[in-house]
């Protein structure tokens, strides 16, 4: 059996996609059920967090795996395989565990160094060890990714490469100001009290907000954090817990709002936040056009001609007419046919970047040749002219921040576009990451990783031969007691004390021949490649599979019941 992950993250997929794949906690149940219930897998688990969605299994085909694995989450994520495909990554053997492994050290998380992806491990390993779908491998694989990512984060400065998700999202609200002193007095008002809710309650509280206002469907979940925070004793905040309907009002005075529940539509509205902030005011809030607003999720917004110019194109954009692409009309009027034709094949190998995931729009080259041919057939397209100065209306500082963390998303994405609100999302907070720079300690923490890789392949190898051995020398003692019985029969006037030393001599006999070998196959075993040592060894000594397969079931046994009794 070998481990397989399929996934996708925000590395490799838009939030959009991520969003509409994200799986309840009743599909994580379903998809651990029915994955292990396929043909080429035995134990399964699901790795599901706000940026990622993966699925691990133990399986006995490599392609097999891939195809049932993909297919898998493609049902329970309702995005159909096709559209889902491009943006799987799979992950095989050595490589599966050093992928599992770098997550659980925050390498691969959105903002480097965080630590909360520990928690989301652990409770994806208590998920599938309930249903009984983790058996030794995943259960060994997780736990040591939980020990990895606690020796990186104590070992290693790792955690100044980074913060939680909470904490960066903070930041970008604050848009770099220190968050204490943005914070101070401020009230607070989060909804959700999941783990990421309670983490923003307990940071804001940190931070020196004055209140903080605790919404979440179930009652007595809101009261239970809303008191251990008003029990704190590093906060000051007061913290009061109120029903979902009391949100729309607790929104006209909260100064700070943080999102996170398990919901699959939209929490906040624009019309709730917009009802808000004309209670906050005594003024409805103007909505802001698309192009002076912060780009919303999953919308493109093509930046202007007069945006800025690449150094190699060879038109003159800062004369262009603003709020047209530069593959508009706009951006090739007064040049004439040779002009248009030199940038036709600039843009046929050029590219104008979005603001929007950072994905690339090709210029259309096939209609800068059409208007090429035209001016070339009727002399010149009208004559550029520089347009004039419109002065822009002063943007209003805001005067609500909001912090969704929810995946998928809890907050509109058209509250982007409402004025005297700043809006930080999970596709935000990836684009301010991408960017982030990374800490020295980060090399450290890889070669944790890949040391600790090493050791895990050499422990499982080494664990895959020792039913093999124990089957080898149970075979040895059955045959030194049959041997002890056949000698008795022979000579039935030996007494016990010579029978006894007897029986030692030959045990003795038999350990010294098996222990050099046994010993050396454990080695041979550890190394890479030394999977095929067990199957010489059965072949060798004549092994029944059954002994050996009896011997691993026993051992599983063993380790399961103890595992669930750490857990009661």
């Amino acid at each position: 059996m070998s481990l397989l992950v399929v996934g996708l993250s925000h590395r490799s997929a838009p939030v959009s996609v991520l969003e509409r794949a994200s799986l309840s906690t009743d599909a994580q149940v379903k998809l651990l059920q029915d994955t292990v219930a396929a043909e080429p897998a035995t134990e399964a688990s699901v790795l599901a967090t706000c940026n990622r969605i993966e699925l691990y299994a133990d399986v006995d085909k490599f392609h097999a795996g891939v195809a049932e694995l993909s297919t898998l989450l493609a049902q329970h994520s309702g995005v159909g395989l096709e559209e889902l495909t491009p943006y799987l990554y799979v992950h095989y053997e050595d490589r599966a565990v050093h992928h599992l492994f770098s997550v659980a050290c925050g390498l691969d998380s959105m903002v480097v160094g965080e630590g909360q992806i520990l928690g989301q491990i652990k409770d994806s390993l208590a998920r599938a060890q309930e249903l009984h779908t983790a058996g030794r491998l995943l259960n060994d694989l997780f736990q040591q990714s939980l020990r990895v990512g606690k020796r990186a984060h104590s070992e290693t400065g790792i955690d100044r490469a980074g913060q939680s998700l909470v904490t960066f999202g903070l930041e970008q609200l604050a848009r770099g100001a220190d968050v204490g002193a943005w914070a101070r007095g401020k009230k607070a008002l989060v909804v959700g009290a999941g783990s990421m809710s309670s983490l923003a309650a307990a940071t804001l509280a940190r931070a020196g907000v004055a209140e903080i206002v605790v919404a979440n469907r179930t009652s007595d979940r809101a009261e239970r954090l809303a008191r251990i925070l008003t029990e704190g004793d590093d906060t000051q905040a007061l913290a009061r817990a109120v029903p979902m309907a009391s949100v729309p009002f607790e929104l006209t005075r909260a100064d700070i709002v943080v999102s996170c529940t398990g919901a699959t539509g939209t929490v906040l509205t624009a019309d709730m936040i917009a009802a808000g902030l004309e209670g906050r005011t005594g003024e409805p809030p103007v909505t802001r056009p698309v192009a002076e607003a912060e780009p919303a999720a999953g919308e493109t917004v093509l930046p202007s001609a007069s945006a800025g110019a690449d150094d190699t194109c060879p038109l003159d954009l800062s004369a262009v007419q603003p709020g047209f692409s530069v593959m508009g009309e706009a951006a090739v009027a007064g040049m004439d046919a040779a002009t248009l034709e030199q940038h036709a094949a600039w843009a046929a190998g050029s590219a104008v970047e979005r603001r929007e995931g950072r994905r690339a729009v090709e210029a259309d080259a096939e209609l800068i040749g059409a208007l090429a041919a035209l001016a070339a057939s009727t002399g010149r397209i009208p004559e550029r002219r520089r347009p004039e100065p419109v002065e822009e209306p002063p943007r209003p500082e805001p005067v609500q921040f909001l912090l969704d963390l929810a995946m998928p998303r809890d907050v509109d994405a058209a509250v982007h576009r409402l004025a005297g609100v700043r809006l930080v999302d999970i596709e935000s907070l990836a684009d301010a990451s991408a960017d982030a720079p990374m800490a020295a300690d980060v090399d450290q923490v890889r070669r944790i990783v890949s040391d600790e890789v090493a050791a895990f392949g050499a422990a499982q190898r080494a664990a895959h031969i020792t039913p093999t051995v124990v089957a080898l020398r149970t075979m040895a003692a059955d045959v030194v007691a049959g041997e002890i019985a056949r000698l008795e029969g022979r000579l039935p006037g030996l007494d016990d004390k010579h029978r006894a030393e007897i029986t030692q001599t030959v045990r003795r006999v038999v350990d010294k021949l098996l222990h050099a070998p046994t010993v050396r196959v454990k080695q041979l075993a550890a190394e890479p490649g030394g999977a095929g040592y067990a199957d010489a060894l059965r072949t060798l000594f004549n092994l029944d599979p059954e002994t050996v397969a009896s011997v691993s079931r026993a051992e599983e046994s063993t380790e399961k019941a103890e595992t669930e009794g750490r857990h009661d």
